[in-house]
């Protein structure tokens, strides 16, 4: 084996196991910052020992046992001092004696409950959304703090702070290490699912830069949401969320052609969809709404947003797509969350039903609403609808507009080829 070969394989370990080391590890120490320190010990150690040793059969277990001694090497040389560093040390020592009494008995997995916890905490409403994210891929992704800077086009040293930043203030605010109950749960579930999608959607469609797609963000939040779907089985929302990313990421192979330019949806080689990830969606879809009858409540937005792109991935060609369904869909979202983009979505599906006259009207109905200021999707449905009803030049002012608005150099240049399509016959 390489060493490039090594060490993409300790990075992948890495990838799999540190949410779970750290995860024990802030359950005991109380601290998220000194677990994730404590945690990036023991890779160090395992970078120094693995290479002469070889990498163990439970990596996993390797990991944990490390961090566990340097968490208990730390207290004592440190903070003996305080009675309760010294019951933290106590309960270091039984945390693999604890993991194995679990399965032994067959009980829950301690292990997995740390890690829900951890979720709930790195995606803690009183952080900023940005705040959220960042700390969601670096310690439950395992990212560096280099690859969540590339992933979204910023200064290495911002991230850095903004981690710092929000390990501090969860610090300050004292946050509880535990995953919250009653009405709680499903305000602070709300925060989680948010991070999650906001990670797939700067995949899926990038806001800024060069790349249409950044699979490698769309590939991290599908493992997050499959991770949550098996920690929390019986939240119909989250199988919503991973019905929604999976049917969705089906597609990516065919959104873009070889140089990477953009394929918008009506236009894509439907062979090319991934018709596994189709089926594991449609499966989670179903899932959803199984649970959300037992429960006795209407399926949630994530839910119905991923009915509507199952309307997509079960028409074989793009004229099989039933939009009168997909407008009803849009519906029936922004009735449960009212937002002018998911009004400007429907008037796509009303265009796509009812004809390009009637979308239209749909879309100057909400053109004035303050989020759609500077969004860039409104002069583009606006132009296509314009085109499909002949009125070029308006068309083209639209296109020309969108492109103005947009960051991403790949859409720009689509925006702009629009437009100058955009001739009489």
């Amino acid at each position: 084996m390489t060493d490039h070969e090594f060490n993409r394989r300790i990075d992948a370990i890495w990838r799999m196991e540190s949410a779970r080391v750290i995860a024990t590890l802030a359950r005991m120490l109380r601290d998220i910052g000194l677990a994730e320190d404590i945690a990036q010990d023991a890779l160090i150690s395992a970078l120094e020992k693995w290479p002469a040793d070889g990498i163990p059969d439970k990596p996993g277990a390797w990991l944990m046992t490390t961090a566990r001694r340097k968490a208990i090497d730390r207290i004592r040389h440190g903070q003996m001092a305080e009675l309760k560093h010294v019951q933290i040390a106590h309960e270091l020592e039984d945390v693999q004696q604890e993991r194995f009494d679990a399965e032994q008995a067959g009980l829950d997995d301690p292990i997995g409950d740390d890690l829900l916890r951890l979720v709930f905490v790195a995606c803690h409403p009183l952080l900023s959304p940005e705040a959220r994210v960042a700390l969601t891929l670096r310690l439950l992704g395992g990212l560096s703090t280099a690859e969540i800077a590339r992933a979204f086009l910023a200064q290495e040293a911002t991230i850095a702070q903004r981690i710092v930043r929000a390990k501090r203030s969860l610090a300050e605010a004292d946050v509880a290490f535990e995953v919250p109950r009653g009405e709680a749960l499903q305000e602070r579930l709300a925060s989680v699912l948010e991070v999650i999608y906001l990670i797939f959607n700067e995949g899926y469609s990038a806001t800024a830069g060069d790349d249409w797609l950044r699979p490698a963000l769309c590939e991290e939040a599908l493992r997050l949401g499959r991770i949550l779907a098996g920690l929390m089985p019986a939240e119909d929302e989250v199988h919503g969320l991973v019905a929604l990313m999976e049917i969705q990421a089906s597609r990516s192979h065919a959104r873009t052609t070889a140089d990477g330019s953009p394929v918008l949806l009506l236009e894509q080689d439907r062979s090319r969809w991934d018709r596994l990830l189709v089926r594991r969606g449609l499966a989670a879809l179903e899932q959803a709404g199984r649970i959300a009858a037992a429960r006795g409540v209407e399926r949630g937005p994530y839910a119905l947003q991923a009915a509507i792109a199952a309307c997509h991935a079960r028409a074989v060609t793009a004229q099989d797509t039933d939009w009168g369904a997909i407008a009803a869909l849009y519906a029936d979202l922004a009735r449960q969350v009212p937002s002018p983009v998911v009004e400007l979505n429907r008037a796509v599906a009303i265009a796509m039903h009812a004809g390009p006259e009637a979308g239209l009207a749909h879309a100057e109905s909400i053109a004035s609403a303050p989020a759609l200021k500077h969004y860039h999707l409104l002069p583009s449905v606006r132009g296509d609808l314009l085109f499909r009803l002949g009125r070029h030049d308006e068309a083209r002012e639209e296109f020309q507009r969108a492109a103005t608005l947009t960051r991403n150099e790949r859409e720009r240049t689509l925006l702009l080829e629009r437009a100058s399509r955009c001739t009489a016959p």
